[in-house]
Parts: C-alpha cells; structure tokens; sequence
C-alpha cells in the first residue's frame, strides 16, 4: 500500500474513491488546505482508508496544530509543508505501519494490558497522589499497551480523551528511541481533544535499560518541567516501594486457549456497556494471535479478514449486525449490539450454532475477567490549575507553528 499526502489551497472538504482497472483503490481527503491521497491494493473499503488517510491528518496536526497550519496558508497558499515536517519521516512512516497492522485503529479503541485489578488500582493511585498545578493527564504504557489513565476530574466533566490522541502518543513514543535517552519535556497537540493548541508532555521511561514501560504526564504550562519532572521522581519511588515494575515485567497478554472455547482461534471484543460510558476511553481486549497465525503473514490475512467484516458491519449503504462468514482457511462471526461489538475466528467446519454457543461461553469468560481486561472506573485527580491556564491544551492558535520541539529528537 502506498499512501502520502499533498497541499492545496482550497478550504473544503472533498471525498473521492476510484477504482482502477488495475486492482487499486484510489482515496482522496481533503482537510482545509490539505489534501491526502491514499492508493490502495487492499481489501479495504473506501470508508477504512479514508480513516487512515485521516490519521495521517492527525498526526501532522499533533505536531503543528490546525491554527498553524491554517494561518500558513492562509498567507502563502503554495507554501510547502514539507519544510516545517522536516523529520518527522519516522513518525508519519510509524504510523503508516501501525495502521496497517494494529487493529487498535480499525476498532477506534485503546489496548490494554491484562493487570490484576488490585496492581491496576494501585498504580492509578500512585499518579494520583503525584499531582501539580496544571497537570491534566498521567498515562502509564508498557508493551505498548495502556496500563492506566488518570484526569484532572474538570477534564473529565468538559471532554474525554478520545482513543486516536492515546494512538498518535503511542506512535510518537515508538517512533524514537531518544525517549529512552532519559526525561523529554516537549509540546504536542491532541487534534481530538484540541487541534488548536499544545499539550506539554513529559515523558519517561521507568525501566532502563529494559524501556518497556513509559510515563508520559501532560500539562498545560510551558514551564512546569521540573514540577512535573518531581512528579515523576515520586511515581518513581512508590514503584519501587510497591515493587510495582517486577509486577508489571510479569503482566502479559493472553492465549485464546484460556478461554476454554473450543475451535476458537481468535477474537477482538470491544464493550460498549461500561460505566460512565460516555465520558470513558474506548477499549478493546484480544488475545494474542497464535498458530496458525503465528507468521506475518498469516497475522496480516487474518486482520483482512476482519476488516472485510467490519467494513460489512459498518456499510453506510446497508449495516449488518450479525455476519457468519466461511472462509477458505477459518469461519468468522462478527456480532454488534447496544452493548459490544464483536469479531471472532473458528477453525474450519464450524457450524453458524456451534459459534453462537461458543460465543455464548467467551461472553461469559470476558465478563468474569472484565477488571483484568479493562480499566472500569477511570480514576481522577483534582489540581489547582493557574487562572490564565485552559485545561483545553497549553498554547493558543497564536503559536508559532515553528514550536515543534519533538521534531529534533528523532
């Protein structure tokens, strides 16, 4: 697949979708002045490249703002872009990757690493306890997976952190290994939560030299580096002193045989009942994809395969919720309700009542395991945020586009 994107100066939103002749797919998206192209020689649907094309928009404003990128243009409409994205190749190229093979994207939904409710509360409470002025969200990661999330509680009342600001986070901290480096204090925008100021990250990682789990704390004042830097040091001793790093090294992900479901081979469930839905990360669980998908290749015809359904189950012409599929390799069932959304994997033969039945007992299995798998409650902390400050992100649309400081460390 190739995908890349160009400028123009017109200021609507265009959507055009051409299949050539050759078997690709030809996506056109325009945003204000920008205009990305993808062409594609996959099984998706113009509506699922569309939304990559759209990450591709994200992220360039996550490092630049909309406000910049607008005011540009606004008094240069030939201006080449590529001159203030200069390298940033490895985030936009990370992205492009993980796109491809991350079905986080696909499902619009945030991973998490299976922890025991006891070790996930714990940890919340240590970010808790390490506030400042200012501070709206502590994030814990490791493995590439959320651990927890903590918000400042006025956050939470006015908007939530939507999963595609958690995924460019993620991208960017993958995207270098100069994070590993030691602490990083620079701006970032969260094109969801705000596409028209900056964050102010910290990030760290607590591990070294292992560097599998990562803090990242976002303020909204440009000069908290070393209040935010303190937060961290006491984050940094409650781990050590609840042993919190040697549990979290043992956390992992989980085989489908725990299950206890037989001919199932995978699945990716995301619930829609949790509490305090509205104002909550959208999550998924899944096990990891084992053989006969153990190979890249294999891992990536499976993850086709659901994007077959769920661009059936998502047809803005004619939405399903309720699709069994016999493929040449595996049966698929996918299942939408008030309540999930559902895509599971069976070994060949297996009958549209045997997955119902066996889809039965793995509802019921991700019930009992629901705390392990998910963050349910959300924890929160209440900060005395400066007077001149916004909880809505750091700088104004008045900031210099040229502030992208993260640029130089990749």
């Amino acid at each position: 697949m190739e995908k890349e994107d160009h400028q123009q100066g017109e200021e609507q939103e265009v959507k055009i979708c051409d299949s050539s002749s050759d078997g690709h797919t030809v996506v056109f998206l325009q945003k204000g002045p920008l205009v990305l192209v993808c062409v594609s020689s996959s099984r998706q649907s113009e509506q699922q490249l569309r939304g990559e094309l759209l990450y591709v928009y994200y992220q360039i404003i996550s490092m630049l703002t909309q406000a910049s990128i607008s005011r540009i243009f606004e008094h240069k409409k030939n201006y080449d872009l590529r001159r203030l994205l200069a390298g940033s190749e490895k985030i936009l190229d990370g992205l492009l990757n993980l796109v491809d093979s991350d079905p986080s994207f696909l499902l619009a939904a945030v991973h998490c690493l299976p922890l025991t409710c006891s070790l996930r509360d714990s940890l919340s409470q240590i970010l808790q306890k390490a506030i400042t002025p200012n501070l709206v969200f502590s994030i814990l990661i490791a493995k590439n997976q959320l651990l927890t999330i903590v918000q400042e509680k006025t956050v939470i009342e006015d908007t939530r952190l939507e999963p595609a600001d958690v995924h460019l986070l993620l991208n960017l901290i993958g995207a270098s290994s100069a994070f590993q480096a030691g602490e990083i204090w620079t701006p970032i925008c969260l094109p969801l939560f705000n596409p028209d100021c900056y964050f102010y990250a910290y990030i760290s990682y607590l591990d070294p030299p292992d560097c599998t789990v990562c803090l990242l704390l976002l303020s909204t004042d440009k000069e908290a580096f070393y209040a935010v830097a303190e937060c961290k040091r006491k984050i940094e001793e409650a781990m050590v002193t609840q042993k919190s790093l040697s549990l979290i090294a043992k956390a992992q992900s989980y085989s489908v045989s725990q299950v206890g479901v037989s001919d199932l081979r995978h699945f990716m469930y995301k619930p829609f009942d949790v509490p305090d839905h509205y104002r909550q990360l959208s999550q998924f669980t899944s096990p990891e994809m084992e053989a006969p998908y153990s190979s890249e290749e294999e891992k990536m015809r499976l993850l086709d395969l659901y994007r077959y359904m769920h661009s059936r189950i998502h047809s803005t012409s004619r939405p399903l919720k309720l699709i069994y599929h016999v493929a040449e390799r595996e049966t698929l069932l996918a299942w939408v309700t008030s309540k999930f959304e559902l895509y599971t994997c069976f070994s060949p033969l297996v009958t549209k009542a045997c997955a119902i039945t066996a889809i039965t007992k793995l509802l019921r299995w991700i019930k009992k395991e629901e705390d392990r798998l998910f963050i349910r409650y959300p924890a929160k902390y209440s900060t005395t945020p400066n007077p001149s400050k916004s909880s809505r992100g750091a700088k104004s649309d008045q900031q210099d586009s040229t502030d992208n400081g993260f640029l130089s460390l990749l």
